[in-house]
């Protein structure tokens, strides 16, 4: 890749990026070629060559965009949420709204995302960008669950995510998909398992019993 050292290139490089990024959100890996991304960019053909090494390595940073961009919306989500003591159906309900969103019609979207799981396991170069992307991930889900007077324990976040995962990719082969109403289902009966409430909340849950 020639780095792109000057602002026009810079704006060509991320126009190929976003342009890469939509065409992964609406037809998968498949849909991802140096032809259709400098097309949906408006850029020459050359552009997605004389910008990134492979065609390999557009593809990682449109996954990088596309999750930064989730990350993004998690953040401002989880800038709303107050710190205040949540029982286990609040706290499954403000889990998935990060994880799946409230939005039922997103399917797209969530199968854009365990694509770009499925694909990391066969890329070194995607494996990368998952992998900074969980992190950061986890951190939020651990911002929401301290805001919910939940104890906290690395190990068990991604268990956490697990059951979540596991529910919607069941959900997606169905005819009728409801992912986010089958990972609340799941998650209600291991939430107060995986990240039960503070030792002093649980305390004033038993007196409201």
């Amino acid at each position: 890749m020639i780095t792109a050292t000057t602002p026009k290139g810079e704006r060509r490089r991320q126009a190929l990026v976003a342009a890469a990024a939509e065409l992964l959100l609406e037809g998968g890996f498949d849909a991802v070629r140096h032809r259709s991304v400098a097309t949906r960019a408006d850029l020459p053909l050359a552009s997605t060559t004389y910008y990134f090494e492979s065609l390999e390595d557009l593809i990682a940073r449109a996954v990088e965009f596309s999750g930064n961009a989730e990350l993004d919306a998690m953040r401002r989500r989880v800038g709303e949420v107050s710190h205040r003591r949540r029982g286990a159906e609040a706290t499954v309900d403000l889990v998935l709204d990060l994880l799946i969103g409230s939005d039922e019609g997103a399917r797209g979207q969530l199968i854009a995302r365990y694509e770009r799981s499925v694909a990391s396991a066969r890329h070194p170069e995607l494996r990368e960008v998952q992998l900074r992307l969980r992190a950061q991930l986890d951190e939020l889900l651990a911002d929401v669950l301290r805001r919910s007077d939940r104890v906290v324990r690395p190990e068990q976040l991604r268990r956490l995510v697990a059951v979540v995962d596991g529910a919607v990719v069941a959900a997606l082969s169905e005819v009728d998909p409801a992912p986010r109403r089958m990972a609340r289902g799941a998650l209600l009966e291991v939430i107060d398992i995986v990240a039960p409430a503070t030792p002093q909340q649980a305390d004033r849950f038993r007196a409201l019993d």
